[in-house]
């Protein structure tokens, strides 16, 4: 072993070290971000079937057939799941990349529809921001629909509205991931299909849920897979619902015109001939052999029964706060993610601040996630909320998840939050000051930072969460 060189053990010491210092992303300690089925034997059939193809590129499935054979079987899987019996599609590294390649894939039919100029994506302000990404590298305009403050769900016709031959997309959810609420997706996608535009239902998470609902005893849900006219390509997580490890997210299209626009495939250069059904070329196997694993181990019946448990929690969670005075739960949510604001309707002192109730809670162990106010197109706000995303361990933490949320809640009714104007007095504040704070240990002000992102221009406030997490990331010197 040369002087430069370490043991595997040591190496292996310091990555365990550096895992200390992450969330859990096992127990139902944290309700965003991480989706645990409760099960080990299928963390364990994840992790010997990523082992097994660990060498494995992706790249090239005539080199290594294995991967065409897992997709082929995962595709056919999410055809029945989501009512396409003809559908294609791929798995992709996750559903950022499952929803650029939505929006690539319509641009480029678009385009080659004889559509002139910068086109246009519509959608909501419930609509991931993930498709703003997409807008912005495939050189799209975003036409941003308000939601209804109290629903959490655009006016369909407002959507339909929006609707025009320089339109490439539209884009509607299922359900939206701030307040769960699962858009109009039949009267959209058929008013779209009347004006030939293709209509993405963002299902990354409720894909591998929404499916199971009903019959897991969940409140009755709209039709918004494949069953519905219009709707011309699904995005799907595997990673949330499907319960298997980052990242793996299943992309299918009702027809195979609209699918092959996705690829990228060139012979004009003097190597092998290049075709990705992807955005990667190089890509690792192991995600997809753990959700191809996971997916065959479990089959409709053993999501069927994570789903009971995920519909027994929500109720659960949902009555709860139903039962909390000055938190109301946000919007007409079908599923497993619950919104929680402030009730407005009770006396000023008897209000609670979703924010200070989101650090609250984590002080009697449970993190949940904050989310800014947004000022829409029209003038409306959409008020800042608490985002909780219910798993099937939610359904073992019942007892102490309720008395943290009823705790927290005591602790800071009637307290407010700091004023916007007053973070905001001195400037926008130095984000390489606040990185290096958080890098030596000391506990971010995350209400502070969620209430500056609301006093800010949005534009200045994407600039310095940027500009922190550049900092926070670099090598220490």
């Amino acid at each position: 072993m040369g002087a430069d060189e370490r043991t595997a053990d040591d190496v292996l010491a310091q990555l365990r070290a550096y895992r200390e210092h992450d969330a859990p992303t096992h127990g139902g300690r944290v309700l965003s971000y991480v989706y645990d089925s409760g099960r080990a034997d299928l963390d364990e059939v994840a992790a010997q079937a990523m082992r097994l193809l660990q060498p494995v590129n992706g790249l090239d499935p005539t080199t290594f057939p294995s991967v065409a054979l897992m997709e082929s079987d995962l595709v056919a899987f999410g055809r029945d799941m989501l009512h396409g019996p003809t559908a294609t599609g791929s798995v992709t590294s996750g559903g950022t990349e499952s929803c650029l390649l939505a929006v690539k894939a319509a641009r480029d039919r678009w385009v080659s529809r004889g559509g002139a100029g910068r086109p246009r994506l519509v959608l909501s302000s419930s609509t991931h921001a993930a498709f703003h990404k997409a807008a912005h590298y495939f050189g799209l305009d975003v036409e941003v629909v308000p939601v209804d403050v109290v629903t959490g769900r655009a006016a369909p016709g407002e959507l339909e509205a929006a609707l025009g031959p320089e339109v490439a997309l539209v884009v509607v959810s299922a359900p939206s991931y701030p307040h769960g609420v699962v858009d109009a997706v039949a009267d959209v996608a058929r008013a779209a299909a009347d004006l030939g535009i293709p209509c993405h239902v963002d299902a990354c998470v409720g894909g591998w849920v929404l499916p199971w609902w009903e019959e897991a005893g969940g409140e009755p849900l709209p039709q918004w897979d494949f069953r519905v006219y219009g709707v011309t390509s699904i995005s799907a997580d595997i990673h949330k619902y499907g319960y298997v490890p980052k990242g793996a997210s299943l992309l299918l299209f009702a027809d195979g015109e609209l699918d092959l626009a996705r690829y990228f495939a060139t012979t004009g250069w003097l190597g092998y001939p290049v075709v990705n059904p992807t955005m990667l070329g190089t890509r690792s196997a192991t995600s997809l052999a753990a959700a191809w694993a996971v997916v065959q181990t479990l089959g409709p019946d053993g999501y069927a029964g994570l789903t009971r448990r995920v519909v027994d929690a929500t109720r659960a969670v949902v009555a709860t706060v139903d039962g909390v005075e000055g938190l109301r739960v946000l919007g007409d949510r079908q599923g497993p993610l619950v919104a929680v604001a402030t009730d407005e309707d009770v006396a000023p002192e008897r209000r609670v601040d979703p924010l200070l109730w989101v650090t609250a809670v984590a002080e009697r162990g449970f993190v949940l996630q904050g989310q800014p106010s947004l000022e829409q197109p029209d003038g409306t706000v959409v008020p800042h909320t608490a985002h909780l995303t219910i798993t099937p361990v939610t359904e073992g933490l019942l007892d102490e998840l309720s008395a943290a949320l009823v705790g927290g809640a005591e602790a800071v009714r009637g307290h407010a939050v700091p004023s916007p104007e007053a973070l905001s007095a001195d400037g926008i504040p130095d984000p390489a000051a606040l990185a290096d704070a958080a890098r030596d240990g000391a506990d971010l002000d995350l209400t502070g930072v969620l209430t500056l992102i609301e006093a800010l221009p949005r534009d200045a406030s994407a600039q310095l969460l940027s500009a922190f997490l550049q900092r926070f990331t670099a090598p220490r010197s």
